[in-house]
């Protein structure tokens, strides 16, 4: 009878999550354009198909965010064309296949990101410019805002309607996400990115941790400066991004800690990592008879992201070199230009079904840029890795997985056809890679409920209780001194102090007593 009752909550639990909403709620999404789309917009449909009225706001350029018979778009104007959008973007990973990384692509990589963010601030303003679309919406009677916020557009169209906000996302720069919802991250065990250390440090790596924390913490002012001028000039003086992130009610995190190194988080934060490997359909016939012809070697799958489809000719060239050489069958997405002697064991798609692929039985290495898109399908289907980081968050990204013995790091600028075969060789021979991954990927599926389940139910949470205030700690509440109790802690040490005085005081009051009456006076003469 024990086990009975905690089964029987389970499934209650269970069924509570799987049944749809009583009335459809409205929904506003406020979406982040690029790879960012690709798995919310699993969340979003799933939503639609549950009964919610959904609206994305889509502007007229994008790169991945199109219609949908699932859910209504509202089109809005960008001062930017699609040339310059695609510019933008390809200026990200602009030189990573031709010249290795030093310390000053820091400050490159950072003014890069702080050009594209600027281009997406602008379309931003144009939206919140625009009083013919934002009167429809302010009079809409939305329920939620479900957004991404990596850009601000989302959090400040919530404070704006009032109404309260659920954030989907993978992290932020600088950890935005963890300091603006008052997250507890301690320097000693919570390593800083790109810092080069696990969750396990040495003496001289918390030094670095503690340097490389204070060197973050001024590129994060560069970072958000214009998120921060955006909050001022529409919502007030006194307000800055940090703190208009920290009224979201509930943030969906895109990760878990399979992937994530272990540390404190709050009520209102949500682990839905591996949302976008829950559904898998069936592969394209051609495809399908290609994968299933490999044998017992199996086939690899090769794909650097939906952002990068080729590379310099020359660096392909290596690729293609080595795939000659090995017995497995390769689907690779490319649409750049390569030899003419393309071997046969090689299948070139200028878009493939990632996570089709990597649940197929057959699949012996997967050979990607680190996305955490790509590393969840791995982990979900226990597929070791072959990685490559090219930019942003891949980096620290590819060190997690490395870190815990399911993958082999390269770089994409220095990558030569032998160290491409010895890394394929290494993930698909050494038996630990394989033992690694399929050991991660049993804990990461060992949950009692399923990633967008869970995403759905907290969603449809805020909209029944019109937020979730409950779970939103006092510590936003309260200064920099007393979260870290240093009042408390300095009228503490003047007690303890003042104490110690008047005790020394009276101890030489009384000695002085009774070292006067213990002197014998001197007789007169």
């Amino acid at each position: 009878m024990r086990v009975l009752f905690p089964a029987l909550g389970l499934l209650a639990w269970l069924c509570c999550l799987t049944l749809g909403p009583v009335e459809g709620g409205k929904v506003l999404v406020v979406p982040v354009d690029g790879s960012h789309w690709l798995s919310m917009k699993i969340l979003v449909k799933e939503l639609s198909e549950r009964g919610h009225e959904i609206l994305a706001l889509v502007p007229e350029t994008s790169l991945l965010i199109h219609g949908s018979e699932s859910f209504k778009t509202e089109v809005y104007p960008v001062p930017f064309t699609k040339a310059e959008l695609d510019g933008n973007f390809n200026e990200l990973n602009d030189g990573v296949f031709l010249k290795p990384p030093k310390v000053t692509d820091l400050f490159i990589n950072l003014q890069r990101l702080v050009n594209f963010t600027t281009v997406q601030v602008t379309a931003c303003e144009s939206l919140l410019n625009n009083q013919p679309l934002m009167g429809r919406l302010r009079e809409g009677g939305f329920d939620v805002l479900l957004t991404d916020p990596f850009l601000p557009c989302g959090s400040v169209l919530a404070h704006i309607f009032n109404i309260p906000a659920v954030y989907f996302l993978g992290g932020l720069p600088c950890e935005m996400d963890l300091k603006a919802n008052q997250v507890p991250s301690p320097r000693s065990y919570i390593p800083v990115a790109f810092s080069g250390n696990t969750d396990i440090m040495t003496f001289p790596q918390r030094v670095k941790n503690m340097l490389m924390f204070f060197l973050e913490s001024y590129m994060c002012r560069i970072i958000y400066a214009h998120f921060d001028d955006l909050a001022r000039k529409y919502i007030g003086d006194d307000m800055t991004y940090s703190k208009l992130l920290s009224n979201g009610a509930i943030w969906l995190l895109r990760y878990d800690f399979t992937f994530e190194w272990p540390r404190p988080l709050l009520p209102n934060m949500v682990f839905i990592g591996g949302i976008n490997c829950g559904k898998k359909s069936p592969l394209p016939a051609d495809l399908q008879e290609f994968v299933d012809g490999s044998g017992d070697d199996g086939f690899i799958v090769f794909t650097l992201g939906s952002m990068v489809s080729n590379m310099p000719m020359e660096k392909a060239k290596q690729f293609v070199d080595a795939f000659r050489q090995i017995p497995q069958r390769v689907v690779w997405r490319y649409t750049g230009d390569l030899p003419k002697d393309l071997p046969k064991n090689v299948r070139l798609m200028k878009w493939l079904p990632q996570n089709d692929l990597l649940a197929h039985p057959k699949v012996r290495a997967f050979i990607t840029h680190g996305g955490s898109h790509g590393i969840y399908e791995g982990i979900c289907h226990a597929v070791p890795m072959l990685m490559f980081p090219l930019f942003g968050d891949q980096g620290d990204n590819v060190h997690r997985m490395v870190a815990r013995g399911v993958a082999v790091k390269l770089g994409i600028y220095d990558v030569t056809t032998e160290s491409l075969l010895a890394g394929l060789n290494a993930i698909i021979h050494d038996k630990s890679y394989k033992e690694n991954i399929v050991r991660l990927s049993e804990i990461h599926l060992d949950r009692p409920v399923p990633p967008l389940d869970l995403a759905v139910f907290w969603t449809e949470f805020v909209i029944r209780h019109k937020g979730a205030k409950h779970l939103r700690v006092a510590a936003h509440d309260l200064n920099w001194i007393q979260y870290h109790s240093l009042d408390v802690i300095g009228i503490l040490i003047l007690i303890i102090i003042t104490f110690l005085w008047m005790t020394l005081k009276g101890c030489l009051f009384c000695t002085r007593k009774c070292w006067g009456r213990g002197t014998p006076k001197k007789k007169k003469e």
